[in-house]
């Protein structure tokens, strides 16, 4: 008996603390909720979020391709209209990119955008503009971005639930914040903050002059490689006495930097076609009525990384120049959904040393010094190029260097044609090899400033009146005996040093003397071919002679590769096997030309021919395909040719669908009258979303043909093929 009520006691304990403990968790829970429970604020009503649209007035007509020309009495006017058209056709990307501008991407996607806000923390995007907006971003470029952002303010009235909670409305500083957040990464400053971040990170540390400090090994980041081209013929190269430009960007074929086509005109003297990224309120390249520009992307050592001694006394210090000095320290949060109106606000500590931001990994402390640190001007040199009317024009817009790179290849109807190996190129001291992590204890290695932009790489109106870049060199810019030289510049400025098999292909078309008519500059433009020089000709000869004495299969599949003739057109059988192959290799062991690695690249690729085409020598246009909805043709062109297709996505249906490379195209020219007529073609269409648009894939047949639709720069020609015409708000 005695048992039994020491048994009932010891459950009626176990159900009170059973219940207490269900009160504990049902409180910790409601407090975890309370605390994370953050909710969107509602946008405001349409009304307010119109209101400014009736400061502007734009007409938009959309041509028969969707194409939007854009005209207004005021260069503002037009940046409005630009904005809501661009809206109509890629709204959800254009608040994604303002989204991640802000630094509140991680709010809406969740733990995989944490990164993108952290990036705008790290690069002090908002406190730098906060600090020189007033005083550094002239009127006539806050009234761009001011038009801009009314534009989408007025799409956002209009369309209340396609409109992010909480992210409008839209200002003229996100407009300016965002090419101070992207523009950092066109010369590979993502590499740089993925390899530093990187865990068992080894960079080797560069010697003084005087040779103290010691060495570790680089580790390579693989992955393949993208790129684009760019041609200028001058007349006195052509057969027609007509000059030409090439407008060949490689982006991705959707997402925040993928072109969109627009033509501006304004009766303020603006009337220039290109393509724009989501965001922009200007043409980032393409041409006006005198004269054009073509970008690529270069590969320079631009930033440099510090490593940084802290204070085993106070952690909070590092040493410079033999004295300990504090780290300035901020607090910030990175608010992370969670699910529904819950969010997890991640605190981080986020320290700056003089060098600048710094970045703790793997128990080691580095400082980020990069080209573009605090540039805030970089709307206003786009705004001065969109102007410019002539060369001079255009190299006063240059001499701003408030770009951090990228590559121009320029032309006009004067015949001029020039390249410029753009870059603020940091104004660093001789005797130290800059491409090394530095040590951060000596302030004479912190750089102040960027060299003139007279002492950027620039080659004007060569010998042999031909310039071109395909994301090489500087010292290979045009086909003529004047190059420039290594000799020409320090070492420690950093230049591109790399050829691409299209630099490569480039040389291989041209000889310096040789008239280039309007067909052969398309033929160079179209090749498919791969230089006998290329790493991709010398790894497919190294494949082809591996002995499979005991794999017929194998030894077979060599055997295709070794016929190959290093085409990529679409009805090559020999193509695919090689192509695949070799992209699985750049991508997963890019610096190992083993046997090994190029025969596990080729088992793979076997297989996967075997299971999709049931042969290892299918058509490569069978495999490599321009797919948009249910539209899927077969193109020619592979990675790095001059037709440069790239497949970087799931290939796991049998076809290796585009998804980088060749995308919207300009061809420009001018003719001995002086009068300009220009082709352009754009890889999908107009309309970026919607999949029940006529324009959501209608370009696709001409662009696999390789055929180009007429450009209409002038009112007259767009009222002959209008489709739809309109004024926002009006």
């Amino acid at each position: 008996m005695a048992n039994g009520d020491a048994d009932a006691g010891n459950r009626s304990l176990m159900r009170r603390f059973l219940r207490g403990l269900g009160l504990f968790v049902s409180l910790s829970v409601i407090l975890a909720a309370f605390y994370l429970h953050d909710p969107l604020p509602d946008n405001p009503p349409a009304e307010a979020l119109a209101f400014e649209a009736a400061n502007y007035d734009a007409e938009i007509i959309r041509d028969s391709w969707g194409v939007p020309h854009i005209f207004g009495a005021r260069d503002a006017d037009v940046s409005f209209g630009l904005a809501y058209a661009h809206a109509e056709d890629d709204y959800e990307t254009i608040q994604e990119v303002l989204a991640a501008t802000r630094g509140v991407l991680a709010r809406y996607r969740g733990p995989d955008a944490a990164a993108a806000d952290y990036i705008v923390e790290f690069f002090d995007v908002w406190d730098t503009l906060d600090a020189k907006y007033a005083s550094d971003v002239p009127a006539n470029v806050k009234a761009i971005a001011d038009a801009y952002a009314a534009g989408l303010n007025l799409y956002a009235s209009e369309n209340p639930d396609a409109t992010w909670q909480g992210l409008a409305p839209f200002k003229g500083e996100d407009v300016i914040a965002g090419f101070m957040f992207k523009t950092p990464f066109f010369y590979g400053l993502d590499q740089t903050l993925q390899e530093l971040f990187a865990p068992g990170r080894n960079q080797e540390i560069a010697l003084a002059p005087t040779g103290e400090n010691s060495a570790f090994m680089l580790q390579e980041r693989s992955g393949a490689e993208l790129g684009s081209n760019a041609i200028a013929v001058a007349a006195s190269r052509s057969t027609d006495n007509t000059t030409r430009l090439l407008i060949n960007s490689h982006q991705p074929m959707t997402g925040p930097v993928a072109w969109y086509e627009a033509h501006l005109n304004s009766e303020e003297g603006l009337n220039i076609t290109g393509g724009l990224f989501p965001g922009t309120p200007l043409i980032l390249h393409g041409f006006n009525d005198d004269l054009g520009w073509a970008n690529t992307v270069n590969k320079m050592d631009l930033a440099d990384v510090y490593v940084l001694t802290r204070n085993p006394e106070n952690p909070m210090q590092y040493r410079l120049d033999g004295e300990w000095v504090d780290f300035e320290v901020e607090e910030i949060t990175l608010n992370i959904k969670l699910f529904g109106p819950f969010v997890y606000p991640a605190k981080r500590t986020l320290l700056k040393s003089r060098h600048g931001p710094v970045i703790e990994s793997d128990g080691k402390t580095y400082a980020l010094r990069y080209a573009g640190m605090g540039e805030i001007r970089q709307l206003e040199q786009y705004y001065r190029l969109n102007r410019s009317e002539n060369m001079a024009d255009f190299m006063d817009a240059m001499g701003m260097n408030a770009l951090p790179s990228i590559n121009y290849v320029y032309a006009d109807k004067a015949g001029n044609v020039a390249f410029i190996h753009n870059g603020q190129y940091p104004d660093r001291i001789e005797g130290w090899d800059w491409a090394k992590d530095l040590p951060g204890d000596r302030s004479e290695l912190i750089w102040q400033g960027y060299r003139p932009f007279e002492s950027v790489p620039k080659l004007i109106n060569p010998a042999s009146g031909m310039v071109f870049n395909a994301n090489n060199t500087p010292y290979s810019a045009t086909d003529g005996s004047d190059n420039l030289t290594a000799a020409q510049f320090p070492a420690h400025m950093g230049l591109a040093t790399r050829e691409t098999n299209r630099s490569l292909r480039l040389i291989d078309l041209t000889d310096g003397t040789t008239p280039i008519s309007r067909e052969r500059l398309l033929e160079i433009k179209f090749d498919d071919d791969y230089s006998t020089n290329s790493k991709t000709a010398r790894l497919a000869k190294k494949m082809a002679a591996i002995e499979f004495a005991d794999d017929p299969v194998l030894a077979d599949a060599a055997r295709v590769v070794g016929e190959w003739n290093l085409s990529a057109d679409a009805e090559n059988r020999n193509a695919a096997l090689p192509i695949l192959a070799l992209s699985y290799h750049d991508k997963f062991t890019p610096d190992d030309e083993s046997d090994a690695t190029l025969t596990e690249a080729l088992q793979v690729t076997v297989a996967f021919l075997k299971e999709h085409h049931g042969r290892l020598d299918p058509k490569w246009g069978d495999v490599n395909r321009l797919v948009r909805g249910s539209v899927s043709l077969p193109v020619d062109g592979g990675p790095d040719t001059l037709r440069a297709i790239y497949a970087a996505g799931d290939n796991s249906g049998g076809i290796a669908a585009s998804t980088h490379g060749d995308t919207w195209i300009g061809f420009v020219e001018w003719r001995p009258d002086g009068s300009q007529v220009a082709d352009v073609i754009h890889q999908f269409g107009s309309a970026t979303l919607d999949e029940q648009s006529p324009h959501y894939a209608d370009q696709v047949p001409l662009f696999v043909e390789k055929r180009w639709r007429r450009a209409l720069t002038s009112r007259e020609a767009v009222l002959r093929d209008t489709q739809r015409r309109y004024r926002p708000g009006k």
